[in-house]
């Protein structure tokens, strides 16, 4: 195959390309500016060499290929020198639709929420009818290990993400992916660094349809009204799935957190299932998986035996410890829509007296931003004390940075003083939590970024309070 260099290696989509394109023979090396677990240690496990720093040494020997990350920009040392010599680049997305997706069945997972869970149940689901798929996903299904693998026959998962592709091509990634399986999932705005509105989305989703062969499979959320409109415009028949609706794919709930549930088809009952995940999102997840395996002939019995052995995704609702009587998660929700149905989820697995905190870091482009200013404080009035921390300005203007203490403020005014509380960093919201938490609570920390290991701080803090507190 040859040598394929990746400039942009650490981020969790081209690691995973990097490791997809060494399975496939080639030998991968790769730049960037600062490599962190998890991302460092996939690397290094594999043996892919990552240089530290973008120079244009990086790229003697001459590869065959470069690969360039859409973090990537003109005027990066490494880009420049690329483009000087005439070298041959690719974009991440390009090269996995070219290499690894075409003559394949891409399934393709779309939508502003739960692409992650919903691509991880799906690699699930066709591992547990033995048919071996190949999958990249933004995330760690914990029942793989790892976010990517090379396929064993034609079926590969794709999570599908509306961002754009690179420094020279403006058009989602998702576009490149010509998936034969299309799950629309939901479609909420997001990413305000790319888009300028919820319409411009909706034309990228129109476009996505196109590639849809009609004798393809569509999938789409009938609950959410936008995905609706937008699969209004489908070349070939549309199968939807909900909660809300009399809809080929549906669910009944069997506990109020969702912890059992009946999944339905056509109305009538297939199997009845009892799961670790909670949280009615999760259902909606579980019900859009279904719809896919079902469709393409898996069993109900299958189906049922994969939801019940589904171990999560890392980062998604993830308990990290228990001390005291006190639950801790994590949590990788940035949008006030994701923030609302995981708090829900959790709010309903309480026990009588336990209360639910909830920790934020708005650390996305779009939560950084003033974007969820109105909508922000609803979203987080589900728990009963919420701890906001102060977004990092990086290159944003008072006027264009979420304003944390308006959200504080609009809490307490409707939950009394004490309800909320602003913080600087992780330091000072692990003091507050010390000082409050008591044992039957739950916290959930939601953030896209690390926060200074503020899990452990906790852990740590909780440790030497022993069974005192709040």
């Amino acid at each position: 195959m040859g040598h394929l260099h990746v400039i942009g290696i650490g981020g969790t989509a081209m690691a995973g390309i990097a490791a997809l394109a060494q399975d496939a023979g080639w030998q991968v090396t790769g730049s960037d500016s600062g490599v962190y677990p998890p991302m460092s240690t996939f690397l290094a496990g594999r043996g892919i060499a990552v240089r530290e720093g973008y120079r244009g040494e990086n790229l003697d020997p001459a590869p065959d290929l470069v690969l360039v990350g859409n973090a990537i920009s003109r005027g990066n040392p490494e880009l420049e020198v690329v483009l000087d010599r005439g070298l041959p680049y690719r974009s991440g997305a390009e090269w996995l639709a070219t290499h690894l997706l075409e003559g394949r069945h891409p399934v393709v997972v779309t939508g502003t929420h739960g692409k992650t869970t919903t691509s991880s149940l799906v690699a699930w689901l066709l591992e547990c009818a033995g048919w071996g798929p190949g999958f990249l996903i933004g995330g760690i299904p914990r029942n793989f290990g790892e976010g990517t693998r090379f396929p064993r026959g034609p079926w590969v998962v794709v999570e599908g993400d509306e961002y754009d592709t690179a420094f020279f091509d403006k058009r989602p990634k998702f576009l490149h992916y010509r998936p034969r399986t299309l799950v629309v999932h939901n479609l909420e705005f997001d990413h305000a660094d790319i888009y300028p509105d919820l319409e411009a989305i909706r034309r990228q989703f129109r476009l996505l349809l196109r590639t849809v062969p009609a004798k393809g499979l569509l999938l789409a959320n009938g609950d959410d009204p936008e995905v609706v409109g937008v699969v209004a415009s489908a070349f070939g028949p549309v199968v939807y799935y909900g909660l809300e609706g009399d809809y080929p794919f549906s669910a009944r709930l069997n506990r109020e957190d969702g912890s059992a549930f009946t999944l339905l088809r056509e109305g009538r009952p297939l199997c009845e299932v009892a799961w670790e995940l909670r949280g009615r999102h999760n259902v909606i997840n579980a019900v859009a998986a279904g719809a896919v395996a079902l469709s393409h002939g898996v069993s109900p019995k299958l189906v049922r035996q994969g939801l019940e052995s589904f171990q999560g995704v890392a980062r998604r609702l993830e308990l990290k410890f228990r001390a005291g009587g006190i639950s801790v998660y994590d949590d990788f929700a940035h949008h006030p829509t994701a923030i609302t149905t995981t708090l829900q989820g959790l709010k309903a697995s309480l026990l009588p007296g336990g209360r639910l905190w909830v920790v934020l870091e708005p650390a996305s482009n779009t939560m950084r931003r003033r974007v969820h200013q109105e909508t922000l404080a609803a979203a987080l009035m589900v728990a009963d004390r919420v701890v906001v921390a102060r977004p990092k300005p990086r290159g944003l203007s008072a006027a264009e940075l979420l304003d944390v203490d308006r959200v504080v403020g609009d809490i307490c005014r409707l939950r009394g003083e004490g309800a909320a509380a602003v913080v600087a960093d992780a330091a000072e919201a692990v003091a507050l939590l010390g000082g409050g938490l008591c044992a039957g609570d739950q916290v959930v920390v939601m953030s896209n970024g690390g926060f200074d290991n503020i899990h452990g701080r906790l852990e740590k803090e909780l440790a030497g309070r022993g069974d005192h507190g709040g």
